[in-house]
């Protein structure tokens, strides 16, 4: 059982909705700075905090402005957003989250990509066959990565399993993955290619051709990144980005009496708000 537990405020599905964290302790922290970046000694395990279950719509994400960087559902044009069906693929293809602890600088020019960072925690996709719950802590055997280019950024997609899956001893690297899940790569690629072509938006890109890359090179490029959220705690941060924490040593924690204030000014929990039909609507991508 994960250590970590969540504390809802709004409604699902509005603007409101936010996914609060408590530690052990029951003391509030933030999913981006309070919770390790790794779960085991050799770094080849991390904590993922999951933000989106799989086959679900709701673009949720850890919220980087706000302190104690709550999950919220991110927007376009003030209103909720949920990622289209791409037939034939609904939402998320599997639980997607962030690893804590990472960033990806946008001041910093990553030399495979040869883009800047995104100024997100890196992503990672759980492909283990249970479905998450939203803010769900849990332990993930990273076994490669995907190197994607959104609008011009670089947009690291590491791949895991949930060490507790029935697989997880047989995928060790990212040629296990074809071997045992044949077409869950290709799949996940050409998600992150079209997943944004029905709002309009251009096809993805990705360095390496589109191939994903080792466990070794995920794990090189998850140290890279860990690093760099290390000089973010210990600098300056770019506006709308709160290091705000409960945990760390540094000029940016706060009391737990703090972070309780800040909780205490969201919106009360409430029944989730009923969804638009159209999220449900096939939309035909042809590359």
């Amino acid at each position: 059982m994960s250590a970590y537990t969540v504390e809802e405020r709004g409604a699902a599905n509005t603007l409101d909705y936010k996914v609060y964290f408590k530690g052990p302790d029951g003391k509030y922290v933030s999913p981006f700075h309070d919770i390790p970046t790794y779960a085991s000694e050799d770094k080849s395990i991390v904590n993922m905090v999951v933000e989106v279950p799989r086959w679900t719509n709701a673009k949720l994400e850890i919220s980087k402005a706000d302190a104690l960087n709550p999950i919220v559902q991110d927007e376009k044009k003030g209103v909720p957003r949920f990622v289209h069906n791409c037939f034939p693929h609904h939402g998320y293809i599997w639980n997607y989250g962030a690893v804590p602890q990472t960033w990806e600088n946008p001041s910093t020019i990553d030399k495979h990509t040869n883009a800047k960072g995104d100024n997100d925690p890196v992503d990672i996709c759980d492909i283990s066959e249970k479905i998450a719950t939203v803010g769900q802590v849990k332990q993930v055997k990273i076994l490669g990565v995907m190197a994607m280019i959104d609008e011009g950024e670089t947009d690291y997609k590491l791949i895991g399993i949930d060490v507790t899956d029935p697989l997880a001893s047989q995928l060790n690297d990212i040629d296990d993955v074809d071997r045992f899940l044949p077409g869950y790569l290709a799949a996940t690629n050409e998600w992150f290619r079209v997943y944004k072509i029905p709002a309009g938006k251009p096809e993805n890109t990705f360095a390496f051709n589109g191939e994903a890359k080792s466990k070794d090179f995920a794990l090189q490029i998850l140290g890279e990144l860990h690093e760099q959220w290390v000089a973010l705690q210990s600098g300056e941060a770019p506006a709308k980005l709160s290091t705000v924490n409960t945990t760390l040593e540094n000029k940016n924690k706060i009391s737990g009496d703090e972070a309780a204030s800040i909780v205490a000014k969201a919106a009360p929990h409430a029944a989730p708000a009923p969804v638009d039909p159209s999220i449900h609507k096939w939309h035909y991508i042809k590359l």
